[in-house]
């Protein structure tokens, strides 16, 4: 009877333990959340698609693109911020995927050069427009309004004919 009462009692004490086992699985939360179509967008539309030029990744349809969403759904469902998906993606792939240099120096330099530039033709504009409205004006010599000394000829039908036919004749 002791050993019946010792067997049943190990196998209690063993159905406990693989109970407690499983119920510390389940018991653990999943360390993925559920990520919604919105924070993907979000963060797809700061990045370019590899295959299409200057297409954002959200509006792209290559199936390239829609790994590059999946791999985006993924790396935010384990818990990482969007700054930290672009920087993931711009350590794999370089600059390009995200249109502008991460680079502070170069993305300053990529986005003033346009303007400076455009302020520099406007200023040049300008100052040759100056210059040559101060000298040009008093420079340009006037026209000489000429006479006529006798009226033009007038020119009828039957002229222009007979000038067609001579040339016609002349051709032959």
């Amino acid at each position: 009877m002791k050993s019946l009462l010792r067997i049943c009692l190990s196998l209690i004490l063993i159905a406990l333990a693989l109970s407690a086992i499983s119920l510390s699985a389940y018991a653990q939360e999943d360390p993925r959340r559920p990520v919604t179509d919105d924070e993907v967008n979000a963060v797809s539309k700061k990045l370019y698609c590899p295959v299409c030029e200057n297409i954002t990744l959200d509006a792209c349809g290559t199936l390239a693109c829609a790994q590059w969403r999946e791999e985006v759904r993924l790396l935010l469902s384990e818990g990482k911020t969007p700054e930290q998906v672009i920087a993931n993606f711009v350590a794999r792939f370089g600059d390009r995927v995200v249109g502008t240099p991460v680079d502070p120096t170069l993305r300053a330099l990529a986005l003033l050069t346009p303007w400076l530039l455009s302020a520099l033709v406007l200023l040049g504009t300008g100052v040759l427009f100056f210059r040559w409205r101060r000298e040009g004006v008093s420079d340009v010599p006037k026209a000489k309004t000429v006479q006529p000394s006798a009226p033009a000829p007038r020119r009828t039908y039957e002229d222009y004919r007979a000038r067609l036919e001579a040339d016609l004749a002349a051709r032959r």
